[in-house]
């Protein structure tokens, strides 16, 4: 095989993260009400070890569905993924208990084959797409700005994991200022732990990657600082978040290179203030759209040339700085925002 397949193998590989039923549980309890009569869509799930296959199967009458749809990539070996020599993909089919006998067996779930490797953005996966009504799963973390470009294309509700980072992808941002998508249920300090291949493991221990392979049990698991990303409403995200401290110049700077002043808190957020507000991401968690209109982020609005004019030269990329005894100080990504004012 040639380096530039091993290296995509490898790559996919890394994507390889599987999903505990625990998890998915406690999020979707969430979301029921959105179900009933729905075709579900697990897109990116091997549908004989998915979770999230097991969960919809084993929850489909409980939810009201009317079908889920399985597919994923064929190939699971690392040596082959990029040459495409195993067995054709396949995606399975479930429409519920047929012989009322409470369980969910084998002859009641459809096989059908894949002319193709299972790619979510092939023509034939896209067909399966465009059936569904929500899609449920958890897309490889390197596609998952295609994978959600794909969903917003073709309408569809859903409910994904992605690294919380995504947030600040140029091609996801504009969708949370447009308000066609927002964190889920789960809190964004909340760690979630991965089954992933052995390989994988392997690695991490060699590299003594602690914050990444951690011992649960008796099993070692990968810890991600995944969220879920969702356009399915739920109750959480119209909590209001409770303002109680007043604004004063002297505890909120204006920005060196923007006119905002710095909110290092969320919790701090000044009930009095009706100017632009830099806040930490992790307000996406508290973001409630009647409550704040999301303006911009640091990464597009920081003037980098006040910082270049003060230091000669660029440190590091576009963010805001304050002014601390003298010195400029560089803060972390921010996210602008304004507080709503009721009428």
């Amino acid at each position: 095989m040639a380096n530039k397949d091993l290296n995509k193998a490898k790559a996919a590989k890394k994507d390889e993260f599987y999903t505990r039923l625990e998890d998915i549980e406690k999020e979707l309890k969430h979301y029921r009400h959105h179900f009933k009569g729905k075709t579900v869509l697990c897109n990116c799930d091997d549908p004989r070890c998915s979770n999230f296959f097991r969960y919809f199967t084993l929850n489909f009458e409980v939810l009201g569905l009317k079908k889920v749809i399985a597919t994923c990539y064929k190939n699971q070996d690392v040596d082959l993924f990029s040459q495409h020599e195993c067995e054709k993909a396949v995606y399975q089919i479930y429409e519920g208990d047929k012989n009322n006998n409470r369980k969910v067996d084998d002859d009641e779930i459809a096989v059908k084959p894949l002319k193709g490797d299972g790619d979510f953005r092939s023509k034939e996966c896209v067909a399966l797409l465009e059936e569904a009504d929500i899609v449920v799963t958890n897309p490889p973390f390197s596609l998952f700005r295609d994978y959600v470009a794909l969903l917003v294309q073709y309408n569809k509700q859903f409910l994904v994991l992605g690294n919380k980072n995504a947030i600040k992808y140029k091609e996801i941002f504009p969708l949370f200022m447009a308000n066609k998508l927002w964190v889920g249920v789960m809190p964004m300090t909340r760690e979630i732990y991965f089954d992933v291949p052995q390989e994988y493991i392997d690695e991490g221990l060699r590299m003594k990657k602690d914050r990444t392979i951690v011992k649960q049990g008796d099993k070692y698991m990968a810890r991600s600082p995944s969220i879920w990303f969702t356009n399915l409403e739920h109750d959480k995200r119209h909590e209001e978040i409770p303002l109680f401290k007043k604004y004063t110049p002297q505890e909120y700077p204006t920005y060196v290179n923007f006119n905002a002043i710095e909110v290092s808190k969320v919790g701090d957020i000044p009930c009095d203030y009706d100017g632009l507000m830099g806040v930490p991401i992790t307000f996406m968690d508290k973001y409630n759209p009647d409550q704040f209109e999301i303006v911009g982020m640091s990464l597009d609005l920081a003037d980098m040339s006040v910082i270049r004019e003060r230091l000669g030269r660029n440190d590091g990329g576009p963010t805001f700085y304050i002014e601390k005894n003298g010195e400029l100080v560089r803060l972390y990504d921010r996210i602008v925002i304004r507080r709503k004012v009721k009428k």
